[in-house]
């Protein structure tokens, strides 16, 4: 571990203050320099992962290639870094206390009593040290906010983790909030010297502040926070709000941020190549033309539930210079065709969104036919893709009463399904989690997207579509445009004779990145303005079929 830098991101004042597009943004630029970084989460929950928690409450659940499912901010750090990520790089308390716990009912630890220090802080430490191998620089982001005594154990750690590895291969940044009073009229300093204090209190003494505001610091104000956070003037760097997501490394960088970790790291600092990401910004902040998609879900109130889809169809507009308007749509307010008209008309495209469970279904029915019928551009997202083999067949095939058996196990027609070897087996052994390799059938829309025969594609579901149906659906115009290898299993359904109609059984907006929009997404949007959407989409790093 002693080649390895390792910075931590801690966060006062508020929570969703911005820790994790900091940490993104910050791996983003160390990268752009040459260094090879990975980041993490710490999260101090104590579910195992987030998998069964309501996206309510925590916002979408973030899948990795290898089947994790994740805390959302490794969705900002894969799209920031452009690389992929793994479980290693979220770390939720369940999880640490599940693995200790099992070790003491294995005996591992030959009778010792087990407590917070130095087993849990022993196997966070570890954790830490796993994911630092063949890497330059480790960025973790310490979830919750300081003072929280759910993260006292994460704290810890990485206060002796310091001494673990030398005091100069490590870096602690801390996001805190400035808020401006209106009355005062003024910013205010004060939450961020009580939460700076509140670390050192932990044996924590930052090295680089960063402070939220929504609106530019002064030097004044910044020379006081340095004052009482026992820092230089120039550690304490100003990021007030962006007007996008990808404008934020920019800031940082302009703020003097890479060039700063890297001087106190002891690193060199080779220029940052950033020419790709300023062509991004321009193009996102420079877009004329607008695109209006109608996207449908249960959980619209939080928008965070589906966050990868966002910027996804970001990803896809900047490609297209083009502004990409969402129009939510709360599936359980269409009742039928006609309402489904009444709030879709003038919609350039509609997409439907995953979920599981029965509410909304039968909206979300409806505005897949509102876009087969009225050829508005479609993207079935998962659940999607069956809503769309469940319409079709109802309303094309002739199967009336056509379901899948997550919503009526009764239904005569269960077009969806689970496999019959999965049947009586846990809910676990059924979930289909992470990559799996998807066969294009040559000549089809998705082929024509995609530009390549096999593709990796990232799943979280646990119904399929059932093969008993597949001959009838066929018969009446649905193509099954992308299988697993063997055939076995849809992961891509199309229509014929539509401008462009797609559903796939995956989630595409896992594998989007910035300056490598997903190729469904970039087609989908083209396809909302109209262009015929039968080539890929552009490349630019690594390459999408891997």
């Amino acid at each position: 571990m002693s080649g390895t830098k390792y910075i931590f991101v801690t966060g006062g004042v508020v929570s969703s203050i911005g820790k994790g597009t900091s940490a993104a943004a910050l791996g983003m630029l160390l990268k752009s320099r040459g260094y090879r970084v990975v980041l993490q989460k710490f999260d101090p929950y104590i579910n195992v992962d987030p998998g069964t928690m309501n996206p309510y409450q925590h916002g979408e659940v973030f899948v990795t290639e290898d089947g994790a499912e994740t805390d959302l901010d490794l969705g900002h750090y894969e799209r920031f870094l452009d690389e992929n990520l793994g479980r290693l790089s979220n770390v939720t308390t369940g999880s640490v206390y599940w693995e200790v716990i099992s070790r003491e009912r294995r005996g591992d630890y030959l009778g010792a009593t087990v407590q917070v220090i130095p087993h849990i802080t022993n196997e966070i430490k570890a954790r830490i040290g796993r994911l630092g191998r063949e890497k330059d620089v480790v960025i973790t982001e310490i979830g919750g906010t300081v003072g929280d005594i759910e993260s006292q154990p994460f704290l810890e750690a990485i206060r002796q983790f310091r001494n673990d590895v030398g005091r100069k291969n490590v870096l602690y940044v801390h996001v805190s909030y400035v808020p401006y009073i209106e009355a005062a009229g003024e910013l205010k300093t004060k939450p961020t010297q009580h939460s700076t204090q509140r670390l050192r209190e932990m044996g924590i003494s930052p090295d680089i502040l960063i402070c939220r505001a929504d609106r530019p610091i002064g030097e004044e104000i910044r020379k006081k926070i340095a004052l009482f956070g026992d820092v230089e003037v120039e550690s304490v760097i100003p990021a007030e709000d962006a007007p996008t997501l990808y404008d934020i490394p920019l800031n940082l960088h302009g703020s003097g941020l890479d060039a700063l970790v890297l001087e106190k790291l002891g690193l060199p600092a080779p220029p940052a190549r950033l020419e790709e990401w300023r062509s991004l910004v321009r193009r996102m902040h420079g877009a004329t033309r607008e695109v209006r998609v109608a996207v449908i879900g249960k959980y619209i109130r939080l928008q965070d539930a589906y966050l990868s889809v966002v910027e996804a169809l970001r990803h896809a507009g900047g490609a297209h210079e083009v502004r990409v308007e969402l129009d939510w749509v709360d599936s359980e307010q269409i009742s039928g065709p006609e309402s489904a008209r009444e709030r879709l008309r003038g919609a350039d495209g509609v997409l439907v969104l995953h979920g599981f469970g029965q509410r909304g279904i039968e909206g979300k029915i409806e505005a897949a036919r509102y876009a087969r019928e009225s050829g508005t551009p479609y993207l079935g997202l998962c659940l999607g893709m069956q809503i769309a083999v469940i319409e079709f067949a109802r309303n094309v095939a002739g199967l009336e009463m056509a379901n899948s058996t997550e919503f009526d196990e009764e239904t005569p027609h269960p077009v969806i399904d689970i496999m019959p070897d999965q049947v009586g087996v846990e809910m676990g052994g059924t979930m289909r989690l992470g990559s799996y390799p998807c066969r294009l059938r040559p000549g089809t829309l998705a082929a024509g997207v995609y530009g390549a025969e096999v593709v990796h594609e990232r799943h979280r579901h646990r119904y399929e579509v059932n093969n008993a149906y597949r001959e009838v659906l066929e018969e009446a115009g649905m193509v099954f445009s992308g299988t697993s290898p063997d055939g076995r299993l849809v992961e891509i359904a199309e229509l014929r004779d539509h401008p462009f109609f797609i559903g796939s059984q995956f989630h595409p907006e896992f594998r989007s990145r910035p300056l490598r929009p997903h190729p469904l997404f970039y087609g989908f949007v083209g396809a909302c303005l109209g262009e015929v959407p039968r080539v890929a989409a552009p490349a630019s790093g690594e390459e999408e079929a891997r």
